[in-house]
């Protein structure tokens, strides 16, 4: 699992087919996406998320903190036939003032809201960049799924494969990665995760508050990524533990949510 995370082609690969065969159709569902509508991924990675609608004519602009991923990125399109139609651009998205002047047709934030600090904040500022007739998809996995602390990033073969231990206390949670040897860097980014982890009925009361309207709302027992990543076949949760607040997020694997203004 780790070798993966590692492996930024076959990373940036994954991204790409699973937005390519789930995202892309639950977006067309409610908004047709055609040639030179413009797109932006938040926490776009090496932004594979951001290739089907490259591949399909449209605009896009990709924002990452991290520098190494969109170097990546600039790489991995370099010999695409639309590779002027993407900008990858290292910065904080709250510091892009000079960089993000226009409104996008479609906004994608895939597996990212679970590593951002104050979600209330930053799902208000970002509805700046949202065009009145846009649309604005979110994936996550809630906070207390079996791996909601994405420990499988952890180099320890055990302790990658071990479910819900995240959800232990802070000090016992740190002191098991500290006994299965991570790195300090890997406990730190755990611990961060661990401090921003969000739950579906917190991300449904900020969607409230901050009045956006819910076009789809899915819930998944299996994530559609597994498809890719374990040969596992995606698959929606019951109603009936969809129906269940709090228990539900212990089983659901991933959300999907399309959002508008």
């Amino acid at each position: 699992m780790f070798e993966r995370h590692q492996n930024k082609k076959l990373y940036f690969s994954e991204q790409d087919y699973t937005t390519r065969t789930y995202v892309v159709p639950l977006i067309e569902k409610h908004k047709k996406i055609i040639p030179d509508m413009e797109v932006l991924e938040i926490g776009c990675g090496e932004a594979g998320n951001l290739k089907p609608f490259v591949d399909l004519g449209c605009k896009c602009t990709g924002v990452d903190l991290n520098e190494s991923k969109i170097a990546a990125g600039k790489e991995f399109f370099s010999d695409h036939p639309n590779k002027n139609n993407i900008n990858l651009i290292v910065q904080n998205i709250y510091e892009s003032g000079d960089t993000l002047t226009k409104r996008f047709d479609i906004i994608i934030l895939r597996d990212t809201i679970e590593h951002i600090h104050d979600q209330e904040k930053f799902m208000h500022f970002v509805k700046r960049f949202l065009k009145d007739d846009g649309v604005f998809f979110i994936s996550y996995p809630p906070w207390q799924m079996p791996f909601g602390g994405h420990q499988q990033i952890c180099v320890n073969k055990l302790a990658c494969k071990i479910p819900y231990y995240h959800l232990l206390p802070t000090f016992l949670y740190k002191a098991i990665l500290k006994l299965f040897g991570e790195s300090k860097n890997t406990i730190d980014d755990l611990l961060e995760i661990k401090a921003t982890g969000i739950s579906i009925e917190r991300l449904r009361r900020i969607i409230k508050k901050e009045n956006y309207g819910v076009k789809e709302e899915v819930f998944y027992f299996i994530n559609p990524n597994y498809e890719v990543k374990f040969k596992l076949k995606p698959r929606l949760q019951s109603q009936i533990i969809t129906s269940i607040p709090y228990i539900r997020n212990f089983f659901t694997t991933n959300c999907y949510y399309l959002l508008s203004n």
